[in-house]
């Protein structure tokens, strides 16, 4: 789970206003850090299948907001991509 505050932290750095929470840059960014919290907690809780599932559920949405922001805006998500550090 992640705090308040880095929440608000997240949205203030990736949408622009504190409120701006619809963008998807905010979004796939607000989805990546959940995505690490519950990643170490699976690491270390490696029979709670159930965390699994969401977490691949969050994968899988932050996958199909990528996949639209790449069709769409392909700059957006180039910058997006690099800032979170996703490919490899």
């Amino acid at each position: 789970m992640i705090s308040k505050e880095r929440k608000a932290e997240v949205v203030a750095k990736y949408g622009g206003a504190s409120s701006n929470t619809g963008k998807p840059e905010v979004q796939i960014a607000l989805l990546t850090e959940h995505i690490k919290a519950l990643s170490a907690h699976c690491e270390q809780h490696k029979k709670d299948h159930h965390s699994r599932r969401g977490l691949i559920m969050l994968v899988a949405k932050r996958k199909n907001l990528l996949g639209y922001l790449m069709k769409n805006e392909i700059h957006r998500y180039r910058d997006i991509v690099a800032q979170l550090g996703l490919r490899k």
